[in-house]
């Protein structure tokens, strides 16, 4: 793995510094991630919260902050994929809490600096963030508030109500111009925002891989596809405009997030603006293995992970793109939720993923879900207050989350890490 960290070069007149210059940005060069001239290949991992640890204010928590990343360093994990803020009023179930954007264009700044403090420490370590920038699904808000935002009534939280019910509401966001226009403005906050401590533009930092278009974007149905590759399209222009040195990426499931058209994906992710191909994979939530079988299911997960990743790297072909399998999780043993309990079936799964990555050939990276590292759930569904474990207020905690006494888990991160050292 290399993550090497240089100064920024500037200039006068911005704009991309040279080619032969060190910069710490990671580029693409013939399907593959390089940082200044090196490869770039990494097994990372998905730490949404990190941006509420490392604020003063409600939810923050900056000893164990620090206390995570140096338990990921030591670990040889550099790349965290992250959250910029939750959206929305408090005390709505199911939604993490605190909200980065209360109203719209209404920010907490505390939380804003949180931001700044988190990417400024990234870059003391020569750590990478991948920054997503809004949620197809209500747990932080997302789409569903800005719909409320724009006057479609109060969203339906997608644990009381049928799955067709959500799609209808949820649907409205990529064809309904005001609620895009909002998101168009939180982009232009946060990609074109200088950091309060290091007093650099975040377009100049090291820190920061890519932008994120959004968690898992969809359309939630086959009328607004062209709708949703035209948002896509639109906010990564957009991006670019504002940064030109980072990477643009989507936050696709891939074809499941896309109708189960790969054809959407293919041509979202060939578009020019779009710097690499993402995918993600739920063996067990897309109902590829027996609910009651998580252990007995990992040879049918495995099989069936190949091939989505194969018909991915497929569609991508020509385009001189890498790809990216930035989430995937696996429960633990009997869906059992206590931190060190039984992970057989994970662990099988993971080493299953890590050495796809290590064939050098499909995989340029690959963020596992997720680091939940200290925290211990206090009860099965959180709460404002609980600490926060990667699983979304509307999970289960502890189901997907890899807590620092995952002991067996953690050797297969250790070995894989190392293999590819």
């Amino acid at each position: 793995m290399v993550s090497a960290i240089a100064l920024v070069a500037t200039s006068c007149g911005g704009g991309k510094p040279a080619a032969s210059e060190a910069t710490g940005f990671v580029t693409v060069e013939n399907g593959s991630f390089v940082v200044d001239g090196k490869p770039y290949r990494y097994i990372g991992t998905n730490l949404w919260y990190a941006p509420i640890l490392a604020s003063e204010g409600q939810g923050g928590d900056r000893e164990r902050l620090e206390a995570e990343l140096d338990t990921l360093q030591s670990l040889g994990i550099d790349n965290l994929r992250i959250l910029a803020g939750a959206d929305g009023a408090h005390g709505v179930r199911t939604h993490i809490e605190p909200t980065l954007q209360t109203a719209p264009g209404v920010y907490n700044d505390t939380l804003l600096r949180g931001l700044d403090y988190l990417l400024d420490h990234l870059e003391r370590r020569g750590m990478k963030a991948v920054i997503y920038l809004t949620n197809s699904w209500e747990w932080s808000g997302g789409y569903s508030t800005h719909l409320e935002w724009t006057g479609h009534g109060t969203a339906p939280l997608p644990t009381e109500v049928d799955w067709n019910t959500w799609c209808q509401y949820a649907r409205n966001f990529v064809l309904d111009d005001s609620a895009k226009q909002i998101y168009y403005n939180h982009v232009r906050k946060i990609v074109g925002r200088t950091n309060s401590i290091t007093g650099k533009p975040y377009a100049e930092s090291p820190a920061i891989m890519a932008w994120q278009v959004c968690n898992e974007p969809r359309a939630f149905s086959r009328e607004g596809k062209d709708s949703l590759a035209a948002w896509i399209g639109h906010t990564a222009r957009l991006i670019k405009s504002l940064d030109p040195n980072h990477l643009v990426s989507t936050g696709s499931e891939g074809m499941y997030g896309c109708e189960l058209d790969i054809d959407l994906w293919a041509r979202i992710h060939t578009m020019p603006e779009i710097d690499y191909g993402i995918i993600h994979i739920w063996p067990h939530t897309w109902q590829w293995v027996p609910r009651d079988s998580v252990e007995g299911g990992v040879e049918q997960a495995c099989e069936a992970t190949r091939g989505y990743i194969a018909e991915h790297y497929a569609a991508l072909q020509g385009s001189g793109k890498p790809l990216v399998l930035e989430e995937f999780g696996y429960p633990r043993d009997g869906r059992l939720l206590t931190p060190g309990s039984p992970t057989k079936g994970r662990d099988a799964y993971f080493s299953y993923v890590f050495g796809l990555l290590h064939e050098g050939k499909m995989l340029a990276g690959c963020n596992f879900w997720g680091w939940g590292g200290l925290a211990r759930p206090q009860q099965e569904m959180w709460q404002p207050g609980d600490p926060f474990t990667c699983d979304p207020a509307h999970e289960p905690q502890g189901l997907y989350s890899v807590f620092n006494n995952d002991t067996s888990t953690i050797r297969v991160i250790r070995r894989q890490l190392a293999v590819g050292s």
